[in-house]
């Protein structure tokens, strides 16, 4: 009967494709919409696709409860499930306020202070911190494993969540890329956590995959709906949680070796560069010139269409999550 655990992927897959369906006609009725800047006419596409994820993972997530309560009366991995809901709902909320306050120009969104951003996405971590989530002690090399003991609860999830959330938010503005990264990442995380019997950290990565699968089929190029920080925050989040539940930290930050970078390309522009840039005889050109995103080695010089950056990025997140299984 272990097949029945199966079903929640499934659910998530299901509930995110009606989801975004109905979350696309919502958000045009309501106005909160933006102009995809890449395109030539610049056409206004609904913003905040993250609330149809958190949806698909949500309804996942709950499914696996009842299949674990009802039919194995398994219990003791619940705390951990809820915990990781209630933090992936906080983080899309505050994604969702920074999304809901749209320029006049409909250029952006404008929500949420720079400073702001880490400040309440460090509040999301309290669910994981008060059930002790994952595990405190940590192999550094040269030295073994250290026990950290209340350090990691109190300070290296909350570091691990805000770090991991505001990172993913950096890389975007490219139609799919976000979500097509996240596949990735997520997946490879999901399939190195079930190879190292790490059962409900690949659980969670399940979920969220098929979730993302689903949204994806609406946020390809050309999208019907954006992610907004409801969906990267999202993402960072879901990175996190998989990462501190299966203790597969160092597995996490050799996937996201691509953020670590962006990081460094947008520290050079205080963090103020936009990696989307301007539709130019069917190509994409940067707004800038010079590098301050991975995005602008694509669109410095006009050379690729957007759908070919979003495939080249794909494939950069798929060589560095394959990493993880080798190192």
């Amino acid at each position: 009967m272990l097949y029945l655990l199966y079903l929640a992927p499934i659910i998530s897959l299901i509930v995110t494709l009606y989801a975004t369906r109905i979350l696309i006609r919502y958000l045009k009725r309501i106005g909160l919409v933006v102009k995809d800047q890449n395109k030539e006419e610049k056409p206004l596409v609904p913003l905040s696709g993250g609330l149809a994820v958190m949806s698909g993972i949500l309804a996942g997530l709950m499914a696996y409860i009842f299949i674990l309560t009802f039919v194995y009366n398994e219990r003791t991995q619940i705390a951990q499930i809820l915990a990781v809901a209630t933090t992936l709902l906080l983080i899309t909320f505050i994604g969702f306020m920074d999304d809901i306050i749209i320029n006049k120009t409909k250029d952006s969104s404008v929500g949420l202070r720079q400073w702001q951003k880490p400040l309440l996405t460090i509040t999301t971590a309290i669910p994981l911190m008060v059930i002790n989530a994952g595990t405190s002690q940590i192999l550094i090399p040269f030295l073994g494993r250290i026990e950290l003991g209340l350090i990691y609860p109190l300070l290296l999830i909350p570091l691990g969540v805000v770090g991991s959330s505001n990172m993913v938010n950096l890389l975007a503005g490219i139609n799919g890329l976000e979500t097509g990264m996240g596949i990735i990442y997520i997946g490879s995380l999901g399939l190195f956590a079930y190879v190292n019997q790490r059962p409900i950290a690949a659980a969670i990565a399940a979920i969220g995959f098929f979730a993302l699968l689903g949204f994806y089929y609406y946020n390809k190029y050309p999208a019907k709906i954006l992610p907004g920080d409801s969906l990267t925050y999202l993402l960072g989040a879901l990175l996190a949680c998989i990462a501190i539940i299966g203790n597969l930290e160092k597995a996490a930050i050799i996937s996201s070796i691509p953020f670590f970078l962006e990081f460094i390309l947008k520290a050079r522009s205080r963090l103020t560069a936009q990696s989307y840039g301007y539709y130019e005889h069917g190509k994409i050109r940067s707004l800038h010139n010079k590098i301050y995103s991975l995005v602008h080695l694509c669109t410095i010089k006009p050379r690729f269409t957007e759908k070919q950056i979003t495939l080249i990025f794909i494939g950069i997140q798929l060589i560095f999550s394959s990493l993880i299984l080798i190192v």
